[in-house]
């Protein structure tokens, strides 16, 4: 180590010991402990650019443990990493400043508690919830190893980044990162490397009392390569580390590294290290075992930035200028493949990208929407050749398979296959998908509704990111029969619909789901979930009803009033728009005007003026009933106090899927039965604003 390293590393220990103290907040003994780790693989190996942090073939860190985030805060700052707008443009000014240092964990700081993407440029992607870095960070590889795969040429080696992780106790006690791991060792992603910060040390004390298992024995029984660090303040350790990591051609690698919580502190090793300040007198003693000015906060010694420059700076910007004219070649040589990738960065589709999608008659026997999703997402994906995905081990039942000529399969004798198996493993497919999302591939992948639980902490993430990853959920409902309530998803659609930015649709037939890929190829910005029946469901005849393209829109009047003027509106979305539909028929026979209003994506209506709104759902007409096979949760602000709501209440039952309709209500006779009594209520009451309505 040179004195120049010492004291670089020690300068982040004291950003980071300073800015935890001055926020009274954070968690300073892991930023501390794991430092000259971090240091040397930002100083001696990362190929990454700080003027152009979004470089496409730059190396991705991931800061799994990322309650230090301030260790990231530190070394985004000190490198210069350059800000990025929304539009993916490189700004002149830093994404970090030394100000940002010293409002960590304030309102709006370019510094908060956990690292954010898209809120600080040089985050590759949020991190917090334990594991999910790492689960994400496969992801990222196994694009890596795509983009290779598809558009590398024996003169043009455009992508060979590398992916690395640095993850803690917690991430290695989480079970999404164990699904992950398997994975990445199934495929063998040598362009993966986890750092295991084994600092034995978690909030509640040392892990002893929870956590005693060998963890390098079971990496190498998934297939990693896997080499140790004793001390992680031995640089030259740590170097040889990760030249062990770039030797390995056929597995992932994981270097377990040890280190010391609070390195230096008075306390070193201790849970208060792990997640509380310092505190003054416990600062100024560990500045002066390090060497540092004890009394200064914020320091920055004069040559460390230099340093920085001459390392990861020059570096990086010679490994980007380099690729930059490979590319410039590149274009010349393969155009269309060069427009792809200048369409993929910007997060652009092809020309005429929806032209090929397929029209769907109308039909009263149908087809599931699991079945038309299908149709769709396959004529989609041969005109968007970066959309890529696959299931949970589940493509057969969710259709989600692309049959194409030259699809293919997503392994290692063929990294550019389009088709994705992720095995069982929910919650780690959800993350791979953001992290290949994160990587501008537009990925997919699907499973049962009832298993979104399982990934719904991935599914977050890839809202709060903003970025558009797909999650496909089949077998939507009670419709799925026999298997009874352990995979009848009730809750579900509330639970997805809860969740902030991201797009939720349930469409009603073949033709809305059309509209729906046709909303969701063009995502920039937004995540989506598609909840899919199991069951054949009609295919509506539009020439009597309206356009499909309604989806758009979020709900739209599908059929009105003969006079335009109803006294009732009944709201469906799904299987049970078909149900609301005859239900109109029976009540239009007996002179009962009724609307019927699809609601596919709840989210999208919302964001609507009220203008719109107002006209599809009239506030004149109280008169409303909301009819799904759901959790009724949510549903009250469409249809108000004196709405009545066809939901789900129970946990569904094992039966024939037939038994179960007529069991819960979702039959036509029970609509009709309820808007009688609806109608009926406000005569006797005189249209009194006071009453609940009625629950089924």
């Amino acid at each position: 180590m040179t004195d120049l390293d010492a004291l670089s590393v020690n300068t982040v220990r004291g950003l980071c010991m300073d800015a935890v103290q001055q926020a009274d907040s954070g968690h300073p003994g892991t930023p501390m402990g794991i430092a000259p780790v971090a240091y040397t693989l930002w100083q001696r190996f990362l190929r990454f650019d700080p003027q152009d942090p979004i470089w496409p073939n730059r190396d991705r860190f991931v800061l799994s443990e990322g309650h230090a985030s301030v260790l990231l805060w530190s070394l985004l700052y000190l490198t210069g990493v350059r800000a990025v707008d929304p539009d993916y443009e490189v700004l002149g000014r830093p994404s970090v400043t030394l100000d940002d240092l010293k409002s960590f964990r304030q309102l709006d700081s370019r510094c908060p508690g956990h690292p954010e993407y898209r809120w600080t440029s040089g985050v590759e992607t949020t991190t917090g919830p334990l594991g999910q870095g790492v689960a994400t960070s496969v992801g990222m590889a196994m694009a890596g190893r795509w983009l290779a795969g598809r558009y590398n040429r024996d003169d043009f080696p455009l992508f060979d980044f590398d992916v690395y992780a640095l993850a803690g106790d917690g991430c290695m006690m989480e079970g999404v990162a164990s699904e992950a791991a398997s994975l990445a060792g199934h495929l063998g992603l040598s362009n993966l490397c986890w750092i295991y910060d084994s600092n034995r040390v978690t909030i509640e004390g040392h892990t002893d009392i929870t956590f005693t298992e060998d963890v390098a024995a079971r990496f190498l029984a998934y297939g990693w390569n896997v080499t140790t660090v004793a001390d992680a303040n031995e640089l030259d350790a740590v170097e040889r580390a990760f030249h062990s990591f770039r030797a390995e051609s056929e597995r992932p690698t994981l270097i377990v590294v040890h280190s010391h919580i609070g390195y230096g502190s008075p306390v070193e090793d201790s849970p208060k290290a792990h997640g509380s300040p310092l505190g003054p007198d416990g600062v100024r003693a560990t500045k002066r075992f390090l060497g540092m000015p004890e009394d200064e906060i914020f320091f920055v010694p004069d040559g460390v930035r230099d340093w920085f420059d001459q390392g990861i700076g020059a570096r990086g910007a010679a490994l980007r200028t380099a690729w930059q004219e490979r590319f410039d070649a590149y274009r010349a040589a393969w155009p269309e493949l060069a427009d792809e990738l200048e369409r993929m960065q910007r997060r652009e589709l092809p020309d005429g990208w929806d032209s090929g999608l397929p029209d769907f008659p109308a039909d009263p026997k149908g087809l599931a929407t699991r079945e038309s999703s299908s149709q769709v997402l396959n004529a989609l994906a041969q005109r968007v050749p970066w959309l890529i995905g696959g299931s949970a081990d589940l493509s057969p039942s969710t259709k989600t398979r692309l049959t194409f000529d030259g699809a293919g399969d997503f392994e290692p004798d063929n990294w550019s296959g389009r088709n994705l198996h992720l095995g069982i493993r929910e919650h780690a497919s959800a993350a791979v998908v953001n992290g290949m999302a994160l990587t501008k591939l537009r990925p997919f992948w699907s499973g049962f509704l009832i298993f979104s639980d399982y990934a719904k902490a991935a599914i977050r993430l890839s809202a709060l990111m903003e970025i558009p990853a797909v999650h496909i959920f089949t077998h939507d409902s009670i419709g799925v029969g026999e298997d009874g309530p352990t995979h009848q998803p009730v809750e579900q659609l509330a639970g997805l619909r809860a969740m902030p930015g991201l797009l939720v649709f349930r469409p009603c037939d073949a033709g809305e789901v059309v509209e729906t890929w046709r909303v969701v190829a063009a995502l920039r910005h937004e995540p989506a979930a598609l909840v899919l029946s199991r069951q054949a469901l009609p295919t509506l005849d539009r020439s009597r009803l309206a356009a499909a393209s309604g989806v758009a829109r979020g709900g739209y009047v599908l059929a009105d009033a003969p006079s335009g003027e109803p006294q009732l509106i009944l709201l469906a979305t799904g299987s049970e728009v078909s149900l609301a539909l005859s239900a109109r028929d029976e009540l239009a026979a007996e002179g009962i005007e009724a609307r019927v209003v699809s609601l596919p994506c709840w989210e999208l209506f919302d964001r609507q003026p009220r203008e719109y709104r107002d006209q599809v759902l009239p506030p004149a007409v109280t008169a409303r009933i909301g009819i799904e096979q759901a959790s009724t949760f949510g549903w009250d602000r469409y249809v108000g106090d004196g709405g009545a709501l066809i939901g789900m209440h129970t946990y569904g039952a094992s039966a024939p899927l037939k038994q179960l309709l007529t069991k819960f209500g979702f039959t036509t006779q029970r609509i009709t039965e309820v808007a009688r009594e609806l109608l009926a209520a406000r005569t006797d009451a005189g249209t009194s604003r006071g009453e609940r309505g009625v629950r089924s």
